[in-house]
């Protein structure tokens, strides 16, 4: 099971996936200009088994209490899998299927697998997370780092959430839900249809950032990129909006990122 890099091709777009680097998307190139944020702790990472900051690093299923690495202290943030490497378990010139097993310091025994699918004028990215034993909590999401700064042109982002999760100074959801507030954000919103955010950089490229799933995260605090990362529930939705996995019943999500040339 090969762990090197691999490139897909459709059209003039190229995607590199990195499995030996946390299974992620470390570049994708449109017409020969990258989108995304490089070096080894950017592109676009899978979030899993958890999305964002658990509080505390702890959680709890049943009577039992788990801790996790205080990786971003004092809370634990975006899962284990981002720093692990995943095994390809089959690759064409167009997709790439990786698998990465659950294991220490997450308690519980399970597989994840990611399809990274390129065409010419779209990428989707789909997760599953799968146990064959004891039920647990979980979430999913994808962190990409979108370059602020395309062929000197600067990102506007639009999408029209819902809501708003209230933050508190320890940057976790409150519980509150408020109107949207403007930017900077280093905030999780609420789309009850879908996420559906678009990214436009004039004359250049309009791309959207979909999901059947509710939540997204988006980060724009840093001068160099933007995030929009669709997920399965809010940061510390492990105690707050559990997704169980069971042996009958995976956690599954995907997102797609269109473009449009402009």
């Amino acid at each position: 099971m090969s762990t090197e890099d691999i490139t897909l091709t459709a059209g003039d777009a190229e995607v590199t996936v990195q499995p030996g680097n946390g299974g992620r998307v470390g570049g994708l190139r449109l017409g020969g200009v990258e989108l995304l944020r490089q070096g080894e702790r950017y592109g676009c990472f899978p979030m899993v088994p958890w999305c964002g900051r658990i509080r505390d690093g702890r959680f709890r299923d049943g009577a039992a209490v788990h801790h996790m690495p205080l990786n971003a202290p004092p809370h634990a943030i975006h899962g284990t899998a981002r720093d692990a490497a995943w095994r390809t378990a089959r690759r064409s010139a167009d997709e790439a299927v990786l698998t990465y097993d659950l294991t220490e310091p997450w308690p519980y025994s399970g597989r994840v697998t990611q399809q990274i699918a390129l065409t010419a004028d779209s990428l989707t990215l789909a997760m599953s997370v799968e146990t064959y034993e004891s039920s647990f909590p979980a979430q999913i999401g994808w962190h990409p780092w979108f370059n602020r700064t395309l062929d000197g042109a600067d990102v506007r982002l639009d999408f029209a959430p819902a809501w708003q999760e209230e933050r508190g100074e320890d940057h976790l959801p409150t519980g509150h839900r408020i109107d949207p507030k403007p930017g900077p954000w280093d905030d999780c919103f609420g789309m009850p249809g879908g996420v559906d955010v678009t990214l436009t950089w004039p004359g250049l490229l309009e791309l959207k950032v979909t999901s059947r799933e509710e939540w997204v995260v988006v980060y724009d605090e840093q001068r160099e990129a933007v995030c929009v990362e669709p997920q399965t529930g809010p940061p510390d939705g492990l105690n707050t909006h559990p997704r169980l996995v069971t042996p009958l019943e995976p956690l599954e999500a995907s997102t797609t990122w269109s473009w449009t040339r402009l």
